[in-house]
């Protein structure tokens, strides 16, 4: 029967076919998120309604109001903002100054300290958790902004440098020594010359960079102990209460935090892939 079929026929029905395979592959993932959005807009007792419906008569904006009217919940907004840009700029900084270093020069204990930083990314965050939080303590540093900033960065560094590396060995060595012959230093052109090209590959680390401390949870929990300390991901578990879960306000809540991440990614989707795949290939 196969056999009868034209070849045209068989390249549309293959691309049907395959049409249909990426839509349910869309659609699996999607629906979670989906189901999580039409919550945000249900009471708690249309949630657990029974048959369950994606749109109910009851569609309201309370979920969110009681979390926009709420300084504890706004506040746990703020922490994250703060906490995501320090990181990101900090780990910028860093890692674009490592990364000319470990691209540009040799200097001794490069390749121990290569590998050092390769294999940070291969520890699993929680076996460092317990070390972390009694040196965040001697230090005095708990309930602080800079427990969090500076051990997110612990983590965001390692990837910062290995990526910016890899993308200044993309540029060409002459467009240091053409700075460099009229007069300017390393440092000239870098700020000048090499960064403004490198847009891309600084985008791509900054977006992971904010997406990574935007959404951590284990670290913020414990290295945290008062509400106005609290982000987003702490400020949700919260909802959790002893006696009653606030499902919508939690829905609401993941909506919202959900948004800086998701428009960071839109408005600069283009540089991030062009920054995640540069690095791979020199030349």
């Amino acid at each position: 029967m196969l056999n009868a079929i034209s070849r045209p026929a068989k390249i549309r029905i293959a691309r049907a076919l395959v049409i249909i395979a990426l839509l349910i592959g869309a659609l699996l993932p999607g629906f979670p998120v989906l189901w999580m959005l039409s919550s945000s807009f249900k009471s708690n007792m249309d949630i657990f309604a029974y048959p369950p419906a994606l749109i109910t008569d009851s569609f309201s904006f309370g979920a969110y109001a009681a979390v926009v009217t709420s300084p504890e919940k706004l506040r746990f907004f703020l922490n994250s903002y703060l906490v995501s840009m320090f990181v990101t700029i900090l780990t910028l900084l860093v890692g674009i100054l490592g990364g000319y270093s470990f691209s540009r020069y040799e200097f001794p204990l490069k390749r121990p300290l290569n590998m050092v930083i390769i294999g940070v990314q291969a520890v699993p965050p929680i076996t460092l958790l317990i070390p972390y939080f009694s040196l965040i303590v001697f230090l005095k540093l708990h309930n602080t902004y800079a427990a969090l900033v500076l051990t997110y960065m612990v983590f965001t560094l390692s990837y910062a440098i290995i990526m910016m590396t890899g993308y200044f060995n993309t540029l060409p060595r002459q467009l240091d020594e053409a700075v460099m012959i009229d007069g300017g230093s390393s440092f000239v052109a870098l700020w000048r010359v090499l960064v403004p090209i490198s847009l891309p590959g600084i985008v791509s680390v900054g977006v992971y960079t904010f997406m990574l401390a935007w959404n951590e949870f284990l670290f913020a929990l414990t290295l945290t102990k008062t509400t106005d300390m609290r982000t987003v991901p702490v400020g949700i578990q919260l909802l959790m209460g002893q006696h009653s879960y606030e499902w919508n306000e939690m829905m609401a809540m993941s909506v919202l935090g959900c948004l800086p991440v998701l428009l960071l990614f839109l408005f600069f989707q283009r540089y991030f892939i062009a920054g995640m795949t540069a690095g791979s290939v020199k030349g």
